[in-house]
């Protein structure tokens, strides 16, 4: 069972909690993480870009000149692919990129993600991370003296405080432990997260 340092916001041990080994020690299942990685990547594209082809743009509806006898070339519209302002051949056309996995599949995704990041001591435990306001400079503190730059942090449900003092803050990412995914652990470099959404993903993913 892992054992992590669990500490508070001005970086100090406060105490060590035990965590769950079969959620932040299994076995890492790497086909599944780059089967989940890909998935949530192609769920980012828009799938909008998209061309013209030759069927699509206006005019060329007239042989620009006889078949034979002027020496040219024989055209059959100026909307042809060789034309200049003529159609596109094989140019992307607005699709949709989105993949789908199991839910069960995608939760063993993140056991290894999180697995992954505790062995390789990449799992800061904070005592707690109630902000009474929102201030980036308290939060910069906070992860400065925790020695997290680029570093997720994970609260229990959404808060407010939170989200608005660490959302302008460079390679910073937040998320309630409801929503983490495969993708938002192993996009970090550090997993900052509080004890009370440790023992919520425990329960979620155990």
């Amino acid at each position: 069972m892992p054992k992590v340092a669990v500490y508070n916001s001005d970086g100090q041990v406060v105490g060590e909690i035990d965590l769950n080994d079969k959620v932040f020690g299994a076995d890492v299942n790497e086909a599944l993480l780059h089967q989940a990685i890909v998935m949530y990547q192609a769920n980012f594209r828009q799938g909008t870009s998209a061309t013209k082809t030759r069927g699509l743009i206006s005019g060329g509806g007239r042989k620009p000149w006889r078949q034979k006898g002027t020496g040219r070339a024989r055209q059959g519209s100026t909307r042809a692919p060789q034309w200049r302002g003529g159609g596109t051949v094989f140019g992307p056309s607005p699709r949709d990129y989105r993949q789908t996995m199991p839910k069960k599949a995608r939760q063993a995704a993140l056991r290894s993600a999180l697995s992954a990041k505790t062995a390789a001591g990449e799992v800061i435990v904070l005592e707690d991370l109630a902000m009474e306001e929102a201030k980036t400079k308290i939060m910069a503190r906070v992860l400065g003296n925790l020695n997290a730059g680029k570093a997720l942090i994970v609260t229990p449900v959404v808060q407010t405080n939170v989200t608005l003092s660490a959302r302008n803050i460079p390679g910073v990412g937040l998320s309630p432990a409801d929503s983490l995914n495969a993708y938002k652990v192993l996009v970090h470099d550090k997993l900052v997260i509080t004890r009370a959404a440790v023992q919520r993903l425990e329960e979620a993913l155990a």
